[in-house]
């Protein structure tokens, strides 16, 4: 038996990975040998995931708290496990799903049926992220049919911002004080100057 290690994942920094740190806690995994990585699972450039690539030899252990912490879709997970467990030749043990252990049933009928388990749950993993980003886009498009609006709000400019410019473009203004009038940043002030400029443009007729 080699080494035995556990891999975490949340898909973005404000995720809490509580719930897996505590699952693999349980199981006595040496703390120096979980890896959490706190980003999207599109693909494996993931550096703790690495990492661990690195450390896993022949007979280690591999401990996720679910199939999806192994990537985004149905081949990065497929494609994945057979890298572990073909190419480095390790065990996985998958916690929400006892029947994706490969340290049992090592014969060709327990292979045979961890390897349909595996794909079943592959793609029900996959199918559930699609419904999820379905669901989430049709509650955007119905919320900007009621009206709602989404970002941050428009800053509005003061009513002398067209004598600001003008004060600003003749040196009669410095940029510090037209920034703190208008009380917007720098960058905003730019983009409302450049908006400014090519609307009065078009009034003229200079633009199309």
């Amino acid at each position: 038996m080699g080494n035995v290690y556990g891999y975490i994942r949340v898909s973005s920094k404000d995720q809490n990975e509580d719930r897996q740190v505590i699952a693999l806690q349980e199981l006595n995994i040496p703390k120096k040998n979980i890896f959490l990585d706190k980003q999207s699972g599109k693909d494996f450039a993931r550096p703790q995931y690495q990492r661990l690539m690195k450390k896993l030899k022949k007979d280690d252990q591999l401990y996720v708290k679910s199939i999806d912490r192994l990537g985004r879709n149905y081949e990065e997970i497929l494609e994945q496990w057979r890298v572990l467990t073909k190419q480095k030749e390790i065990d996985i043990v998958v916690l929400d799903m006892p029947l994706l252990d490969t340290r049992r049933g090592k014969d060709l009928m327990g292979t045979f049926l961890s390897d349909i388990v595996l794909q079943v749950l592959s793609f029900v993993a996959e199918n559930e992220r699609k419904n999820i980003r379905q669901r989430q886009a049709e509650g955007i498009a119905a919320a900007k049919a009621r009206g709602v609006r989404f970002g941050r709000p428009m800053i509005e400019v003061p009513e002398c911002f067209e004598q600001i410019v003008d004060a600003l473009e003749k040196k009669e203004m410095t940029l510090e004080d037209a920034v703190r009038l208008c009380g917007m940043s720098k960058t905003t002030l730019y983009r409302r100057m450049r908006d400014h400029q090519l609307a009065q443009k078009k009034e003229k007729g200079d633009l199309p």
